[in-house]
């Protein structure tokens, strides 16, 4: 952290991570474009854009279907976190460009923060912190219906840097004992809510 000059910092999003480029629609593995039914919603998306992306691969949670967290107040579900061109991640500004370029939403972005005289201790302490706190959207636990705190935290160089340097420029906070569902929640899965859907 730091090397780094600028930091920003990111609600995690408890979605399925997609992928959108030229070729398809890809869920974790690039080998194959998915199918599932609940990224339906977002290949209808890729097909009114594919042949503007070129070399820009989108990188974004899908939220279609609830996972560990439900949404009170999400207008959209797919939210880009990240933006790939050849060999390269780019920045934050970049990536909010082409989010707005092709009419999709970025994930939340809870603070830019440079680096110059941070403090580790005070670093750790505000993650925690925000980690505790609720999801911009509103977060419920689907399975007790009780608010939960926010899936977790990403921060990220702001700037742009090498594919081969994400581990050295991308950190992850997960909150203990989030994740609920198990690899079998595809079998009973639901379609998460729009605002403008719920009571």
């Amino acid at each position: 952290i730091q090397r780094i000059e600028t930091l920003v910092h990111t609600e995690k999003l408890d979605g399925e991570n997609n992928c959108l480029n030229q070729f398809g629609v890809f869920a974790r593995s690039h080998v194959a474009p998915t199918t599932s039914p609940w990224t339906s919603q977002i290949r209808e998306r890729w097909e009114l854009i594919k042949h503007d992306l070129g070399d820009i691969e989108l990188f974004g949670e899908n939220l279609y279907a609830v996972h560990s967290i439900e949404y009170k107040r999400i207008e959209e579900y797919y939210f880009v976190f990240a933006v790939r061109q050849l060999d390269k991640w780019l920045s934050w500004e970049e990536v909010k460009f082409y989010a707005a370029m092709f009419d999709l939403p970025t994930v939340p972005e809870l603070m830019i923060q440079p680096t110059e005289g941070l403090i580790q201790e005070d670093l750790t302490q505000q993650i925690i912190d925000w980690a505790q706190e609720p999801s911009v959207f509103g977060s419920l636990d689907p399975q007790t219906g009780n608010d939960c705190t926010r899936e977790g935290i990403v921060t990220r160089n702001a700037g742009e840097y090498p594919v081969s340097e994400f581990i050295h420029n991308v950190f992850k906070y997960v909150r203990k004992g989030h994740v609920k569902t198990d690899e079998h929640w595809t079998r009973n899965w639901k379609r998460a809510k729009l605002v403008w859907e719920r009571d």
